[in-house]
C-alpha cells in the first residue's frame, strides 16, 4: 500500500488539477488570513467543484470560531477539518458534535516531549498531523507552512493510537528518507512544492507525489 499524500495550501485551478491527476489523496485549503495561501470560502468552492469524491478535501483553520467554520463547511463541504491552532480536546468534541466531520489535530514538534502531547487528543481527534514547531525567535512564523524540518527521530519510536500524518519541510528530495525514519503512512506538503511563498509549482507537486508514492 503506497503512502498517502496531502498537498496543502492550494489556490489555483491548475494546481488543484495537477494534484488530482498526479495521485494526491488529500487536497488542503487554507483559511487563515495571515497565510500567503489563504483563500476565501467562495474561492474554495470554485476550486473544489470538480474534485472527485475519492480525493478528500481538507480545510485548514487556526483557532477559528463557529461562524468562520460554518462558512467554510457550507462552501467547501470538506471531508476533514484540520485544526492548526491551540484547540483543546474539549473544542474538538464541540466541533465533532456540531459538524460530524473527521477532525485532524496538528501537533507541533521541536523537542522530545512534544510527541507526548498527542495523547490528550486520543479521544477527540480522528487524525494527527506532526509538524515542525517554529522557534519563538522566528519572525513572522506561521502555525505551519514555514518550510522547517524537525528531527524525525523524535517520532521514530512514537506510535500513537490515533492515525497520523507527517509534515514539516518535506520536499521531493527528502520525503523518502522522512518516511523511512518515521514509518509515516501519510505525508503532507505545502512550501516544499512552491517556488515562492503561496505559489505552488505543478512540476514540484508531481515530483513530490512521485517520490512519496515510490518510497
Amino acid at each position: 500500500m503506497s503512502v498517502r499524500v496531502k498537498i496543502c495550501g492550494l489556490s489555483t485551478p491548475e494546481t488543484v488539477g495537477t494534484a488530482v491527476a498526479a495521485g494526491a489523496d488529500y487536497l488542503g485549503f487554507v483559511f487563515y488570513p495571515k497565510s500567503p495561501r489563504n483563500i476565501s470560502p467562495e474561492q474554495a468552492r470554485a476550486l473544489a467543484g470538480g474534485v472527485p469524491s475519492s480525493v478528500l478535501k481538507v480545510s485548514l483553520t487556526v483557532d477559528a470560531d463557529d461562524r468562520t467554520l460554518d462558512g467554510v463547511v457550507e462552501a467547501l463541504r470538506p471531508d476533514i477539518l484540520q485544526l492548526h491552532g491551540a484547540e483543546t480536546p474539549e473544542r474538538l468534541r464541540e466541533l465533532k458534535a456540531r459538524y460530524g466531520l473527521t477532525l485532524m489535530k496538528v501537533i507541533g514538534i521541536a523537542g522530545p516531549d512534544d510527541p507526548l502531547k498527542a495523547a490528550i487528543y486520543r479521544d477527540s481527534a480522528d487524525l494527527l498531523l506532526f509538524d515542525a514547531k517554529p522557534p519563538k525567535s522566528m519572525a513572522g512564523a506561521l502555525p505551519g507552512g514555514n518550510g522547517l524540518v524537525f528531527d524525525w527521530s523524535l517520532i521514530a519510536g512514537h506510535r500513537p493510537e490515533t492515525p497520523w500524518m507527517l509534515s514539516g519541510g518535506l520536499n521531493a528530495e527528502n520525503v523518502a528518507e522522512a518516511i523511512r525514519i518515521t514509518g509515516a503512512e501519510a505525508v503532507d506538503v505545502s512550501s516544499g512544492v512552491e517556488d515562492t511563498p503561496g505559489r505552488k509549482k505543478p512540476e514540484l507537486i508531481e515530483a513530490f507525489i512521485r517520490a512519496a508514492k515510490a518510497a
